[in-house]
């Protein structure tokens, strides 16, 4: 039987290339008005995911 992809992680997280998954920094949502514009700039922007949970969302995205 063919498995499915979990569908809030396949919004959350991209695959590179080599097979690294990418995510979105956290506390850029909401209470902007009190995070100086440098710490705004930081989180901007994509990041690797930490090699631990790697292997729980390569369980999670068969297909990605």
């Amino acid at each position: 039987m063919k498995q499915k992809s979990h569908s809030g992680a396949s919004k959350r997280f991209n695959k590179t290339a080599t097979g690294k998954f990418m995510r979105k920094q956290a506390g850029k949502r909401h209470i902007l008005t009190g995070k100086n514009r440098e710490r705004k700039r930081r989180l901007s922007g994509s990041v690797v995911v930490d090699s631990t949970s790697s292997a729980t969302l390569g369980r999670l995205l068969p297909y990605q």
